[in-house]
């Protein structure tokens, strides 16, 4: 019997819409294997103009951060940027990230901007420890609004999150949820006793809780 079923077929100069250019840029990128697209694959695995794509969001790196995937040629990112996208990733794993992963998601940047900052990719990890591990020390914050003499700002930098994380072993310390045994799970660095307590945004008052157990925590000590 012969399908007589309707089909869509795109007539030529059709308008695309951003999400049609969006999904075909995940679509290219899913197809080389990366979390991100250069110009020129583009331009084998796209099924649009790369021009469209970039006219349309404004420069291309911005349509793959629109898309959801790493940018794939950006400059002058800030070595914070790139240490942060280096913390999201040994939390992520659980263990030192390697350098392919930088391609897959939940990474944000991809190889280039590490070698071009660092060298190597050997090079911007032990940059990375040696920032990490350095001590950090914080101006006292004094806010007239409050009672509490703060000695501490209520955010954990960089590196005191990593001290937290890398001491709780990149676990939850209430379920002991890992992002590394079950995706999905995102920890959060928290304080013991609340910020709004006068609990000090110190080693000592942080702990690794993931999003389930910190959002039940809510206000509470402990």
């Amino acid at each position: 019997m012969q399908d007589n079923r309707f089909e869509l077929k795109r007539v030529s100069g059709m308008a695309v819409s951003d999400e049609e250019l969006l999904a075909d840029l995940r679509a290219a990128a899913e197809s080389v294997g990366k979390n991100t697209i250069g110009l020129k694959e583009y331009r084998q695995h796209g099924k649009y103009d790369d021009t469209t794509v970039s006219r349309r969001f404004g420069t291309w790196n911005e349509a793959l951060r629109t898309a959801g995937l790493a940018l794939s040629n950006e400059v002058s990112i800030s070595d914070e940027r790139l240490f942060e996208n280096l913390l999201v990733l040994w939390q992520h794993y659980g263990r030192q990230p390697r350098r392919s992963e930088l391609a897959q998601q939940p990474s944000e940047i991809s190889q280039t901007p590490y070698s071009r900052r660092f060298g190597s990719w050997s090079a911007a990890l032990e940059a990375f420890i040696t920032y990490a591990n350095a001590s950090d020390s914080e101006r006292p914050v004094i806010r007239e609004t409050e009672v509490i003499r703060r000695t501490t700002g209520r955010e954990p930098s960089l590196r005191l999150r990593w001290h937290v994380l890398q001491r709780d072993r990149f676990t939850c310390c209430a379920c002991g949820a890992s992002p590394a045994l079950a995706p999905g799970v995102e920890l959060h660095v928290d304080h013991i006793v609340p910020w709004s307590k006068g609990g000090e945004t110190v080693l000592e008052n942080l702990q690794s809780l993931c999003s389930v157990c910190n959002l039940g925590k809510s206000n509470v000590e402990g």
